[in-house]
């Protein structure tokens, strides 16, 4: 199974349903979307759960809403595909929603942000995009 649309279906399904938390099974690079989400500003907070048995652990996601209940996430979207993966040169990175998404990407300098990778000028693959 895809690691990052299950991570990216459990944020939206815990948003659509306001939960003020979701849980998803750890990975690198889930705890790296995760990272960049939180710096973003599009959730409150993450961390690491490890159980006396779980060697793998969870990631615990607190989403962030706004002061009247509406989520900060409008939108995720799942760009690469395993049956499909997308590769964009720096300069080829898509602006969405008119530069207020955010792209996120896998490239060799580690998971960057749209604006990151075009600054160290470093293509990859189009992880997902976030509004």
């Amino acid at each position: 199974m895809d690691q990052i649309a299950d991570l990216l279906t459990r944020i939206r399904n815990a948003n659509l349903r306001q939960k003020d938390r979701v849980d998803v099974p750890h990975a690198k690079l889930k705890m790296e979307v995760v990272r960049i989400l939180k710096e973003e500003g599009f959730i409150a907070n993450f961390k690491t759960l490890f159980t006396n048995g779980n060697k793998r652990g969870t990631i615990r996601v607190f989403l962030k809403f706004s002061p009247e209940g509406e989520p900060v996430i409008r939108g995720l979207n799942r760009v690469s595909k395993p049956g499909l993966r997308v590769y964009r040169s720096y300069r080829d990175i898509p602006r969405v929603r008119g530069g207020f998404a955010v792209t996120i990407l896998s490239t060799p300098n580690g998971v960057l942000t749209d604006k990151l990778a075009k600054a160290q000028k470093v293509g990859g693959e189009i992880l997902c995009q976030v509004w």
